[in-house]
């Protein structure tokens, strides 16, 4: 089966990043496909490579950008909401003339068509958090 996933909680204050992540490992070690991770409104947070939590916590961001990698997984992140929330690529900071930038690593920034897709080109469309 091909999923696609929709992330809307912040790694910080939601348990929905979580989640998604064990849903994903799960898919993936049982045989299904993963076609797009879709992370949207606070779930932006999940693509920030400056998230630093306590020692005693899982970086869960970090954890994203693992299995992102390790599995070939397209990883989107919704440009409006990354923006409003301060999580931009080297071209948007550039674009903004801000000073830096902090998209992690295997994501990339593009608008809600992704989303759609996603839902057109998935068997299921499971999404995390509200």
């Amino acid at each position: 089966m091909k999923f696609s996933l929709a992330i809307y909680g912040a790694p910080c204050s939601s348990q929905a990043p979580d989640t998604a992540y064990y849903f994903a490992k799960a898919a993936l070690a049982s045989g299904h496909d993963i076609y797009r991770l879709f992370f949207y409104m606070d779930g932006v947070q999940n693509a920030s490579r400056l998230a630093t939590p306590p020692q005693d916590e899982q970086n869960i961001p970090a954890r994203w950008s693992e299995l992102i990698k390790a599995h070939n997984i397209d990883a989107v992140v919704c440009i409006a909401a990354a923006l409003r929330r301060g999580v931009l690529d080297k071209s948007e900071a550039d674009r903004y003339e801000k000073d830096a930038n902090n998209l992690a690593d295997g994501f990339n920034l593009s608008g809600l068509g992704q989303l759609i897709d996603a839902g057109i080109e998935s068997d299921r469309l499971i999404t995390f958090g509200c």
